[in-house]
């Protein structure tokens, strides 16, 4: 974390983007398996396209798991201590095959009552390899202030 911004070097408007992840077989089915979601649109191709899907869909909760995931992969990381929640949309498919990846943008900042922390909120905008806006929102996290002397 020695590389990781604090509350004091984290300025609003700061912009970032995340390295991309290629969607696969193995993600929705893993994903499956530990959450107990076996929904057709996420199993089944030809349930899918009968809903006029191209294909299987990825789980929403997935790809948000993974914009987490990708933002923590960044080459801008900030000092955070914990995730206080999100806030989010889902509004397109993401499917097998398709490579997401996030921008990332500090849209506020705030002290809180303890002086080693602070509270920033990230916007995060993820899309697929044809610039298509997949799912989006804002997560607050509380990140580590520059000790006092």
């Amino acid at each position: 974390m020695s590389n990781a911004l604090r509350f004091e070097e984290i300025t609003v408007g700061l912009e970032y983007d995340t390295p991309g992840i290629t969607i696969g077989e193995h993600h929705v089915l893993g994903f499956a398996g530990l959450t107990g979601d076996f929904y057709e649109l996420h199993v089944d191709d030809d349930y899918a396209r009968s809903i006029g899907y191209p294909s299987r869909v990825a789980h929403g909760l997935l790809g948000l798991a993974l914009a987490d995931g990708l933002k923590n992969r960044a080459t801008v990381r900030l000092a955070a201590i914990v995730s206080l929640g999100w806030r989010w949309k889902f509004t397109g498919p993401i499917l097998i095959g398709d490579r997401i990846a996030a921008r990332i943008r500090v849209v506020a900042k705030r002290e809180t009552r303890k002086p080693d922390r602070g509270i920033v909120t990230i916007e995060v905008t993820l899309s697929n390899q044809r610039g298509e806006v997949v799912q989006q929102g804002e997560n607050d996290m509380m990140v580590w202030r520059r000790p006092t002397a």
